[in-house]
Parts: structure tokens; C-alpha cells; sequence
């Protein structure tokens, strides 16, 4: 029995090429049918929620990017119209300047016209006044020949001289008060 068992034996475990069997290739089949299973599983369970996560993270980056440059934008333009109202902020007060210069210029034009005016004004006063003031000291200027013509008459009745003395009078009360009193 040996012998027979021995060349069973010996049939049986003939040297295969590769040594395939049909325990092998259940085995490997079985074996490839479960990577796969696993490799579905893995992806069901932690590439589509991966891939998700990532695609999510990706939109939100292109979303933050985007309102990123719409607020770039928006501060672009927000500095274009503050730089265009200090534009105009600077054109107005200029104008409101050249205004100001304007009406200064008017109102001193104005003031040195109503200068002049007065002094004109005062000048023609004091021209009036210096008249009124000559006219009184011509009526003084009589008042004083009216009594010095009755200071002579008196002398002159007094004296009852003739014309010769009545002259020399004349001259010599015209003397006292002064030539230039009676001839102003």
C-alpha cells in the first residue's frame, strides 16, 4: 500500500507549469472580487465624501476670489469718486475764493469811492464854512469901519476943522486899524 499511496501521491502532485489549481483560482478570484468590493466601498465611503469636501472647498475659494475682486472693484471705484469730489471740493473753493477775492476787491473799490465821496463832502463843508467865516469877518470888517467912520464924524464935528485936517484923520484911523482889515 505504500508503493500504491506513494504513486498516487506521485500522479497528484505531478509539477504543474505554474501550479495552478482550481483552489488557486478561487482563491485569487475571490481575492480580486474583494478588492473591488473594498475598492468601491472606499470610494462610496472616502472618495465621494473627499472629492465633495474638495470640490466644496473649491467653490468656496473661486466664491471668496470672486467677492475678493467685486470688493476690489468697488473699492476702485469708491476711490474714483472720493478723488473726483476732492476734485470738485478743491474747484468750489477755489471759486468760493476768487468769489471772496471778487467781492473784496468791489467792497474796497466801494469803501475808498464812499471815502472820497465824504472827504469831498467834508472839503466842500469846509469850503462853505471858511466862506460863511470870510462873509462874518467882511461884516465884522464894516462893523469896525462903520465905527470908526462914526469916530471920525465925531472928531470931525468935535474938531470942525477943515478938509485938510479931516483927511489927515481919515489916514491916520486907517493907519491904526490897518490896511488889511478894511481891504479884505
Amino acid at each position: 500500500m505504500n508503493g500504491y499511496m506513494s504513486g498516487m501521491l506521485l500522479t497528484t502532485m505531478e509539477p504543474r507549469l505554474f501550479d495552478l489549481d482550481f483552489q488557486l483560482l478561487t482563491d485569487s478570484a475571490l481575492t480580486l472580487i474583494s478588492v473591488l468590493v473594498l475598492f468601491f466601498a472606499m470610494s462610496y465611503l472616502l472618495f465621494n465624501p473627499v472629492r465633495a469636501m474638495l470640490e466644496k472647498r473649491q467653490n468656496k475659494i473661486a466664491d471668496e476670489l470672486s467677492t475678493a475682486a467685486e470688493a476690489e472693484e468697488t473699492a476702485k471705484k469708491l476711490q474714483a469718486e472720493y478723488e473726483q469730489k476732492l476734485a470738485d471740493i478743491n474747484k468750489e473753493a477755489d471759486e468760493i475764493l476768487r468769489d471772496a477775492r471778487s467781492r473784496a476787491l468791489a467792497n474796497e473799490s466801494q469803501i475808498v469811492a464812499q471815502a472820497k465821496e465824504e472827504a469831498r463832502r467834508i472839503v466842500d463843508r469846509a469850503h462853505v464854512e471858511a466862506e460863511l467865516e470870510k462873509a462874518k469877518a467882511a461884516d465884522e470888517v464894516k462893523q469896525e469901519m462903520i465905527l470908526v467912520a462914526s469916530a471920525i464924524a465925531g472928531k470931525v464935528v468935535a474938531a470942525n476943522i477943515n478938509t485938510e485936517i479931516q483927511n489927515s484923520l481919515v489916514d491916520e484911523t486907517l493907519k491904526e486899524m490897518g490896511e488889511n482889515t478894511w481891504l479884505s
